[in-house]
């Protein structure tokens, strides 16, 4: 995956502005016990390149590409690519702005999460005011709860139907590019835990 090194940037930017909330792990612990009191069906899904999914939102970054991923460039499309080669220190170098929130570059998970977050209140949900990464909406009279640490998501709800069909709305906006990666099962290991629903204690 491409990725970009956002050192150079820590000195225009405050925490404020760059910093993604994730799921805390109080409420990551209090979903899923009422996922197993409920007896919801539980899905995780990985989000494929995420940041790269999210605007640049007036912000001007400009990253420096060289060495092979130039060659690579001038192979795909030497007409395109050969006007916008420089050469530096006997080396071809192209500049590039930046139109998405590249891997690396101190704001992309914060965008990320701001694309993410609109999504779901588009979609009716509602965040949680005490955990910004836990959304929650009533779906045929039983909540439903999402909740993510960057682009990994874990969906609850007690119609296995209604699980689908949020998986559907967000592979319709998110997975265009390539297919959600969807973990349907009683077993998920999510955020380095183990979670494991449907088998009831004594």
């Amino acid at each position: 995956r491409g990725c970009a090194d956002g050192k150079k940037q820590k000195f225009w930017k405050t925490k404020a502005e760059t910093s993604s909330p994730t799921v805390s792990t109080e409420a990551l612990f209090l979903t899923s016990i009422i996922d197993a009191l409920e007896e919801r069906e539980v899905v995780t899904l990985d989000i494929p390149g995420a940041f790269m999914q999210a605007d640049m939102d007036g912000e001007v970054v400009i990253i420096r590409l060289h060495g092979a991923m130039v060659d690579i460039l001038l192979e795909i499309d030497p007409d395109k690519y050969t006007p916008y080669v420089v050469t530096e220190r006997g080396k071809k170098v192209i500049y590039a702005k930046l139109l998405k929130a590249l891997y690396g570059t101190m704001r992309a998970a914060k965008l990320f999460y701001d694309l993410l977050s609109r999504k779901l209140q588009e979609w009716g949900f509602v965040i949680n005011p005490y955990d910004p990464c836990v959304a929650n909406k009533m779906i045929k009279g039983k909540q439903c709860t999402i909740v993510w640490h960057v682009d990994d998501l874990k969906i609850s709800h007690k119609s296995p139907d209604v699980v689908s069909e949020i998986i559907e709305t967000i592979a319709k906006e998110f997975g265009n590019e390539a297919p959600l990666t969807v973990t349907r099962r009683k077993v998920h290991e999510y955020l380095g835990m183990t979670l494991e629903s449907g088998r009831k204690g004594p």
